[in-house]
């Protein structure tokens, strides 16, 4: 594992993980840490968008959080997205495996949390290094089901799984979620496994025992606190409260964060972790 001093504060580091490398980065507090954080990041989210909120719990609250990039996208990219084999099995299984096993590596003898957005809340089964970690913290993560999503938004999910996109997308050898509006650029292997699995009633339950291995539910022991968001389209509170029949060993709390409560117009699936609306990040972690 190498390791760049950036500051004082942060610390860059490369992660190993199976058939890749991650671009990582601690986020270190000014006194001793009380305990260490990974953040699992949402699809197509790069790690820098979480920047403000790790800095602001090592600043605020004391902790050490590790950020980082999946293979083949943003920081941990080599090349042109249209050469990526990345899928998004290798992120969940593979790549939050390995983050999390790093928490521990470079950052040992403190409690250890998980806060996972979207994508970095369904997978905590299949990670043997869940066993021990005290917090866990998920916001918008789900199983999804493309019914699930509120008219008029489920027309463009419909648009994005159906249609031209798909064949564009193989044609390009990526999915083109810039020039899309969507998001951004996403390997084709990513890409594919997403479409199939918001077609498929149980997300990517639906591969267990094919593609994807069993995973063991009684790692995840932790207090867990798990976030929907009232007005998030991708991810609407039904899908929410159904992942949470994934981790029956953990102690769970449910939390709603409504727009209005923090006097904001909205939040949807994305901007709970945008600077601007640092005002809900005390409700998810205290």
């Amino acid at each position: 594992m190498n390791v760049t001093m950036r500051s004082s504060l942060e610390t860059d580091l490369h992660i190993r993980a199976e058939g890749a490398t991650l671009a990582g980065r601690i986020f270190h507090p000014a006194t001793a840490a009380e305990a260490a954080v990974v953040i699992h990041g949402a699809a197509g989210v790069p790690a820098g968008y979480y920047r403000a909120f790790a800095r602001w719990l090592a600043d605020t609250r004391s902790l050490a959080v590790l950020t980082y990039d999946y293979r083949d996208f943003a920081g941990s990219a080599a090349g042109h997205v249209r050469s990526a084999r990345a899928t998004m099995a290798d992120w969940g299984l593979r790549d939050q495996s390995a983050a999390l096993a790093a928490l521990g590596l470079h950052l040992p003898g403190l409690p250890r949390w998980v806060i996972g957005h979207s994508l970095g809340g369904v997978w905590l089964g299949f990670h043997t290094a869940m066993a021990g970690v005290e917090r866990v913290i998920t916001v918008g993560s789900g199983l999804v089901h493309v019914t699930d999503h509120p008219m008029p938004f489920r027309l463009a999910a419909r648009f994005v799984w159906h249609g031209p996109v798909p064949f564009l997308s193989r044609r390009l050898g990526y999915f083109p979620g810039a020039a899309l509006g969507v998001g951004a650029d996403l390997p084709i292997g990513v890409y594919e496994d997403w479409r199939r699995w918001c077609l498929a009633r149980a997300l990517h339950l639906s591969d267990l025992g094919e593609r994807l291995p069993l995973p063991d539910p009684h790692r995840v022991t932790a207090r867990m606190r798990i976030v929907a968001v009232d007005d998030d389209a991708w991810v609407p509170k039904a899908a929410v409260w159904r992942m949470m029949a994934l981790y029956p060993e953990a102690t769970k709390r449910q939390l709603v964060l409504r727009p209005k409560d923090f006097g904001l117009d909205g939040i949807g699936h994305l901007a709970a972790f945008h600077r601007r609306n640092s005002a809900l990040w005390p409700q998810l972690v205290d």
